[in-house]
This record gives structure tokens, sequence and C-alpha cells, in this order.
């Protein structure tokens, strides 16, 4: 192997991509050259992690829809549309046939 020259896909920089570096990506398990050069794969790890945070946030509730439990008749609410081909059960009846 030997150095390659690549050119950034984000600023456009010419960056080295040395040997040793090259053996790295290969043990990672990496097989395609990177696209970006240091600081533009720092940054664009930085903005990832700053995505991840906000989104864990922000976390919006999930939409619940009603049905019958098919064991005791009770009112409830599931995070999914029931079907006529299955049974629903509540929180209970579904905890207790879990055992």
């Amino acid at each position: 192997m030997t150095d390659k020259t690549l050119t950034c896909k984000d600023c456009g920089a010419v960056f080295v991509f040395s040997e040793s570096e090259q053996a790295s990506f290969l043990e990672k398990g990496y097989h395609n050259d990177p696209q970006r050069c240091q600081d533009c794969r720092a940054a664009r790890k930085l903005a990832n992690g700053n995505n991840r945070i906000q989104n864990n946030n922000q976390r919006t509730e999930r939409e619940m829809f009603p049905a019958v439990c098919a064991s005791c008749g009770k009112t409830t609410t599931v995070p999914f549309l029931p079907g006529q081909d299955k049974p629903v059960y509540c929180r209970t009846c579904y905890q207790a046939r879990r055992r």
C-alpha cells in the first residue's frame, strides 16, 4: 500500500490517506476510502452526536388506539391499530398470559 491523495467531498480540501490509516481502516472492516478530511469527519461526528441528544430530549408520544380486551372485555388502548384477526389484551390480561 502507498499513501493516497484524496479530495474531501464536503470542503474540497485535498488530504493524504496514509498507509497506516489504510491499515487501520482495513482492521476495522472498512473497505472504502474516507470521503471527508479529518476536520469534516470530526465536525460530522459532533453534529450527529448533538442530533441524537436533541432527538432523545424531544421524544414524541406514541399514537394509541382504542380496543376491547379479548379476555376480560375491558376497554383499553394499544400502540397499534387492532385488526379483526388477532385478539387484543389489556395490560393486566397480557401480563397474566405471559407467565
